[in-house]
């Protein structure tokens, strides 16, 4: 219902979303997944960060996972995606920040393994390190990112309740012209007779206010004041883990559902927004990289329904956790980012009938 410090989420504004979430409704309730943050908010106009997620926590850094992903719309970077294309493995930890220092983190991903340590028995890597666009609000070409952050966000990343919205790397980014940034949700479904957990992390930086849409109403066209985009833009970065086993196709279809989850909430997937969806799996350790015949236990295709339901609801719930856990922001050049009206979004919905 409330982030650790206290803001108020989607559900704890009383919105009946569907599905049964994990108990921090959050992507680290799929064991092993932990978050961590670095949140840089320096004078009157430096408002950025670095979100890092750990697939298997830091204990199980060293070991794949069996990954997939998919471009809604390509107007963005997710670093590693060819990597991922070609072997089904997600071998490193992932890294959200503003377009300027997504190369930075990339970089000082790889410092980090490095230094610690974790390798995945080769001299190389390719790092997952995505970005969107935080430049309203933060002097993004100042590159106010250093290798510090990443080695804080990495190092601090935990599992358990998240905070949300302007933390991290979504520290200054917007959502249908509304204060936006990090979101996550999860859901607990039955597959195959078996029950398994998914979770969503999104970075949401996106959309136009008159497309905003709640629970199946319109509430953009009236939630009015400080719109300030004259076309569509901005990006979403969303991040998918479970541990249901599935196969590297299984979760590339897992990311192609994502925008049916974008959908419900309004947007129509504008040109020169950059929406880029990872998925992996937490089963199967392994399985890929090691030498000789490898033994997995996989999902059948027959039964990936709950999951896809699973994608859906919780990229949903996500983009709107992001905008409903924020305040108000300043950044640069004195420019304001509005929060969504809590109070408001209520009185609609429940002139609606949908509270």
């Amino acid at each position: 219902m409330k982030t650790p410090g206290g803001k108020l989420r989607a559900r704890g504004l009383g919105l009946p979303l569907t599905g049964t979430p994990g108990p921090s409704n959050a992507i680290t309730d799929v064991d092993g997944v932990e978050v961590g943050y670095s949140t840089i908010i320096a004078g009157d106009s430096v408002r950025t960060g670095v979100t890092a997620i750990l697939p298997r926590g830091r204990s199980g850094a060293a070991a794949p996972c069996m990954a997939g992903y998919h471009s809604f719309n390509g107007n963005g970077e997710m670093t590693g995606t060819i990597w991922i294309e070609e072997a089904g493995e997600l071998q490193t930890p992932i890294t959200i920040t503003n377009t300027a220092s997504c190369g930075a983190t990339r970089d000082a991903t790889l410092q980090w393994l490095l230094k610690n340590g974790i390798g995945t028995g080769q001299d190389w890597g390719l790092p997952v390190s995505a970005e969107t666009y935080d430049g309203y609000l933060n002097d993004i070409n100042g590159f106010h990112v250093k290798d510090q952050h990443v080695f804080e966000a990495l190092d601090t990343a935990a599992s358990g309740p998240l905070e949300l919205g302007s933390v991290g790397g979504g520290t200054g980014m917007m959502t249908y012209e509304f204060k936006g940034g990090c979101g996550t949700a999860s859901r607990q479904v039955t597959a195959g007779g078996t029950g398994f957990t998914l979770g969503t992390f999104v970075q949401s930086n996106f959309g136009r206010r008159p497309e905003l849409t709640v629970l199946g109403v319109p509430v953009g066209r009236e939630l009015k004041g400080g719109e300030f985009l004259d076309r569509g833009t901005g990006s979403i970065i969303a991040v998918i883990a479970t541990d249901a086993p599935l196969l590297p196709h299984q979760l590339k279809r897992l990311a192609r559902r994502v925008p049916v989850g974008l959908g419900r909430t309004g947007t129509i997937g504008h040109h020169s927004s950059g929406d880029i969806f990872l998925a992996f799996s937490t089963a199967n350790a392994q399985v890929l990289s090691s030498a000789g015949v490898r033994h997995l236990d996989a999902l059948a295709d027959s039964e990936l329904d709950p999951l896809f339901e699973a994608v859906v609801d919780t990229v949903e719930e996500a983009v709107l956790d992001a905008m409903i856990c924020n305040e108000d922001m300043t950044g640069k050049d004195g420019f304001t980012i509005r929060a969504l009206p809590r109070d408001g979004l209520v009185a609609l919905l429940k002139q609606a009938g949908r509270l």
